[in-house]
């Protein structure tokens, strides 16, 4: 529903795959390394490099809550087995696979457009480790369905990212070359460090200079998106099981400190790929913002002792270059202090059942907080669309 008139830009919508997404176009000769469908038990499961794959409890997205249905949980104001909290289930709206429909889905809730990004593809990455040759071949293949089914820039108002993996650098260059003469103007990828056929590598390696220069060169977005990435490797450590799954979190694993995307945007601004390359533009969507402000006092910290290791201030390079989508149950006035009201993204996570019902209703968040309305207006609609240049 419209809230006053007011129109928004969505910086985190989602699609939900079909089930062709990751086969359509995969390459035959990675057909069974990749993803496959097979009977299991009587139930159709997902398998990935020959495993059956938990990383969601129903890939093939034939039974869905309503968005919206966990709001109050992530939220902190219920508790429970979360099971019982999705609500009643139903079959997949034609929004939710189908762009024209989503379109008019899109009028109805206020948005002007919208960034996409995967549901199943933010943890695939993670489940081909061992076969890195396999995994960038799933996401080619990925990446055609999602030009073919959704575009990179449908209608000037549906911005598909497709998703790159860094695993192989001349290959990821391919890959961008290919999306942008696709015309994509936003592309997703996972934080962390970069599992290669070398062994694990921070992403301001100089290895990837020619990706990041490309991307540098284009103004193409670079979004890290919540997802399962390496980090989960940790929670091993741990006596836990470091397989993601998602919607099953123990109290240990959602304790534990290490974040991912703030040691991401740590490397890439100390090992100096953001001085090398000015014109970069990161988003970080689905990730939340608690993170910014440890990672802010820690860039502090490092600039008043070691000054000479930093053309500027860390935190000014990481308040011109670094966009942020927080959760609505964030602290959004802390957020707007440490980067400002023209840095921050409204990300409604629809339709995810985390997300937003409403993505408008982030306003009354932000009302809360204390942003003007002129604020409002940056956070909610104008801010994501000067970043993707609608």
């Amino acid at each position: 529903m419209v809230v006053a008139g007011l129109r928004a830009f969505d910086a985190d919508n989602h699609y939900y795959e079909t089930l062709d997404a990751f086969t359509r176009h995969i390459e035959p000769e990675f057909a069974r390394r990749c993803m496959q469908w097979a009977q299991v038990d009587g139930r159709t499961r997902l398998l990935v490099g020959g495993k059956v794959n938990r990383f969601l409890p129903n890939p093939t997205f034939s039974a869905l809550a309503k968005p919206g249905a966990l709001e109050q949980y992530f939220r902190g104001e219920v508790g429970g087995p979360v099971v019982k909290l999705f609500g009643e289930l139903a079959p997949p709206r034609p929004e939710y696979q189908n762009r024209d429909a989503r379109l008019r889905v899109m009028d109805e809730l206020g948005l002007d457009g919208a960034f996409f990004f995967p549901t199943l593809g933010v943890g695939m990455e993670r489940a081909l480790k061992d076969d890195l040759p396999a995994a960038r071949a799933a996401f080619r293949a990925f990446n055609r369905w999602l030009d073919e089914d959704w575009g990179f820039a449908y209608q000037n108002k549906i911005f598909a990212a497709p998703y790159v993996s860094l695993s192989d650098p001349a290959a990821a260059v391919t890959e961008l070359r290919w999306a942008l003469d696709r015309g994509a103007r936003i592309l997703v990828m996972r934080a962390g460090p970069v599992l290669t056929e070398q062994g694990l590598k921070s992403p301001a390696d100089r290895m990837f200079d020619e990706f990041w220069a490309l991307a540098n060169e284009s103004g193409v977005v670079c979004a890290y998106h919540g997802g399962d990435d390496v980090y989960a490797e940790l929670i091993g450590w741990w006596s836990e099981s470091d397989e993601t799954e998602a919607f099953r979190m123990t109290p240990l694993r959602a304790l534990l400190s290490a974040t991912g995307v703030a040691d991401t945007f740590a490397a890439l601004l100390a090992q100096g790929t953001l001085r090398r390359h000015p014109n970069l533009r990161f988003a970080a969507i689905e990730t939340g913002s608690d993170w910014v402000t440890p990672l802010f006092k820690r860039l502090k910290k490092s600039f008043v002792q070691n000054p000479a290791a930093w053309a500027e201030d860390p935190r000014e390079t990481f308040r011109r270059q670094v966009w942020v989508s927080p959760f609505h149950e964030n602290d959004l006035d802390e957020l707007k202090t440490l980067i400002g009201a023209d840095r921050i993204l409204l990300g409604s996570d629809w339709p995810h059942v985390e997300g937003l019902a409403d993505p408008l209703a982030f306003t009354k968040d932000l009302e809360s907080a204390g942003y003007t309305d002129a604020e409002i207006q940056l956070v909610m609609h104008d801010n994501a669309q000067a970043l993707i240049g609608a």
